[in-house]
């Protein structure tokens, strides 16, 4: 069973009448790029995290062509309090889901790809060989496409990440969400230092491989905490960090506790770049996929020139 958010926090801040700010807004997706986009993701009976997740992008990502493929089936084994993701008995793993994906990558012609998962405690290896076979598909397939994992944390599941590292993806992204002292309310099933553990291990493992990870903010988070984030972060040489507003998909999920302003998100940015970070991005809109191919690029660079 899944283990369900505190009820209390989520209380606590439902009395809140937040007014939506001018620099959260997008525009409803409505580009021919757009529907093409969805009807190759339906066609491949492909799942996107760009849908599941209610993502604020999908209408510009969508119209690049740009989509984030979910694979190991759309129902989660965790109930996150802020995520829009089904929880329930997962699916059965579909067998040609990563030569699919490959398809598709391939019929966008992508430069650059993310590919990410629901949560599945019930599969031995947590689906990290299912990553590691999409990979090798998209490397056989579209070999001059750079790949993006963002994985689940594995937890409990010792070692099986090192099937993803040994794929060679570009980047491992792993997501730390939010501060720890709001874990026990948004991310339950998870725990803090397991992700930290996992993002270190991975770099030790590999140190070619980039590693990012992102948290939201507007969940009840102070400025100091989410600087320990940071200091977290690159004490396991963690090279990326994305910050972005949460964004309350449903009434069923934790409320905002505040927008955050683009200023304070500037502040974040110089902040994280004085701590080392080789990229960051932070701002009301950033998720983790969003603009990520260039941002890795700009990464690859400036890894260069550390060099």
């Amino acid at each position: 069973m899944p283990i369900m958010p505190n009820t209390q926090y989520i209380k606590n801040l439902e009395s809140k009448n937040l007014q939506r700010p001018e620099w959260i807004r997008v525009k409803a997706p409505v580009s021919k790029e757009y529907n093409e986009t969805r009807q190759l993701m339906r066609d491949l009976k492909l799942n996107t995290v760009c849908e599941e997740a209610a993502c604020p992008n999908i209408g510009e990502c969508w119209k690049k062509k740009h989509a984030t493929v979910m694979i190991l089936g759309s129902i989660c084994t965790r109930a996150c309090a802020f995520c829009n993701v089904e929880t329930g008995v997962p699916d059965k793993l579909d067998p040609h889901e990563p030569e699919n994906v490959a398809r598709a990558v391939g019929g966008m012609g992508l430069a650059h790809v993310v590919i990410t998962s629901v949560d599945r405690d019930d599969l031995e290896d947590g689906g990290a060989g299912h990553f590691a076979a999409t990979i090798t598909a998209i490397r056989s397939s579209s070999p001059n496409t750079t790949i993006e994992v963002l994985t689940p944390d594995f937890l409990r599941k010792d070692g099986v990440f090192k099937k993803v590292v040994e794929a060679k993806p570009d980047v491992f992204n792993h997501n730390i969400e939010t501060v720890p002292r709001l874990y026990k309310s948004i991310r339950p099933g998870a725990r803090y230092f397991q992700s930290l553990h996992l993002l270190k291990q991975v770099k030790e493992a590999d140190a070619t491989i980039f590693t990012k990870s992102g948290i939201m903010v507007g969940l009840g988070e102070d400025k100091d905490e989410v600087l320990q984030v940071m200091d977290d972060l690159r004490s396991a040489d963690v090279d990326f960090i994305t910050i972005g507003q949460y964004l309350q998909p449903t009434p069923k999920h934790a409320p905002i506790d505040r927008y955050v302003d683009p200023e304070e998100f500037e502040y974040y940015t110089r902040m994280a770049y004085a701590k080392g970070f080789l990229m960051v991005s932070a701002s009301p809109l950033t998720r983790s996929s969003y603009h990520a191919g260039d941002d890795f690029e700009k990464m690859r660079a400036a890894r260069l020139a550390n060099i």
